[in-house]
């Protein structure tokens, strides 16, 4: 049992079990080089552990796929397909609510074409699995790293900054292929959605309603993203596009929402105007946009009169709405209106 490592048979044995459910020992066996009986002794623990079911009779048993489930797929990004990727190799093994594995194949799709087309890689490593209560999807490549290629494409050399642009929706580097919806909208279908590029990481998790937060970075190449989902969601796909759909149709994104935690720190609040042009950047593509002032206690009256005054005329067509105010915030933010209704 020494050369048998469970968490590393725990991310083919779903699959071999689909494939091979009378012969499961036999093929544990040869795939380890070890004896039948070291086999049978691992399924029997992984029988324990809830990653394999036992039927049929002492002499001729068969095995199925557990509550615990897990695929691993290593690809070479060139000529993979997303689609072909999920039906053959990941949607056989797991048995997931109709609604769960709808928007789990949306965020496979989209994430596994972000590493096809803007990557920059030779390879990504897919990880799904399926616990009592979660499914948790991994998708990491070997590219030039998210926030690097933004950086590149938009000159924005600010992580930060990169990651506020992205929470906006309808950024992408290649305009003519997409639209810039795939991350916005997946990010808010899970429970908990992670990007760790360039030694940079934010994290957002659906259920706190605090957005996206930094987190601790990872020092290797490329970009991983994370994304977990609740067995026991009422979230759907159709409603999270309806959300942030003017129109209810879930067509196009038409509204947004502005994390302005994203750009301050405990060294930089919000005080310039060049803060408020950032902030309003892109916008004009939208027709509401949510400033969020979620953990922003104060901020200045030049990046209040900029956002809110000065830049109106030139987005007549966007309606600015700003949540979660500091009673400060909310009084400076007021008077700088008032101003600009004045004749």
């Amino acid at each position: 049992m020494a050369r048998l490592n469970l968490n590393t048979i725990s991310q083919w044995i779903t699959a071999a079990a689909l494939r091979r459910p009378e012969q499961l020992d036999l093929a544990l066996a040869e795939r380890a080089g070890v004896g039948r009986r070291a086999a049978r002794h691992a399924l029997a623990r992984l029988v324990e552990l809830g990653w394999l079911v036992r039927d049929g009779s002492p002499r001729r048993p068969q095995w199925r796929p557990g509550a615990m489930r897990q695929v691993v797929q290593r690809y070479a990004l060139a000529g993979l397909e997303e689609d072909v990727a999920w039906a053959l190799d990941f949607a056989p093994c797991f048995a997931l609510p109709a609604g769960v594995r709808r928007m789990v194949q949306h965020a496979f799709c989209e994430l596994l074409n972000n590493a096809i087309d803007h990557s920059g890689g030779s390879h990504v490593t897919v990880s799904l699995r399926q616990t009592t209560n979660q499914v948790q999807l991994l998708v990491s490549d070997n590219g030039l790293g998210l926030f690097q290629r933004i950086a590149e494409t938009f000159a924005i050399a600010s992580p930060a900054l990169a990651m506020l642009e992205l929470s906006k929706g309808k950024l992408t580097s290649q305009p003519h292929r997409h639209t810039g919806q795939g991350l916005f909208f997946t990010s808010r279908l899970a429970d908990v959605f992670d990007l760790r590029a360039n030694e940079t990481a934010f994290q957002q998790r659906g259920w706190d309603g605090q957005g996206w937060q930094p987190q601790r970075g990872l020092k290797q190449p490329g970009t991983s993203v994370y994304a977990a989902f609740a067995l026991d969601t009422t979230r759907t796909l159709d409603e999270v596009r309806q959300a942030w759909s003017l129109d209810g149709l879930g067509v196009d994104i038409e509204r947004t929402s502005v994390p302005l935690r994203l750009i301050t720190s405990s060294i930089e609040g919000l005080e310039s105007r060049a803060q408020a042009r950032r902030v309003r950047a892109r916008l004009g593509e939208f027709r509401s946009a949510d400033v969020d002032f979620s953990g922003v206690p104060v901020i200045g009256h030049a990046f209040a009169d900029e956002l809110f005054r000065v830049l109106a005329p030139s987005q007549p067509g966007l309606e600015l709405v700003p949540v979660n105010m500091t009673p400060a915030v909310a009084a400076l933010v007021a008077s700088v209106t008032r101003s600009a209704s004045k004749p």
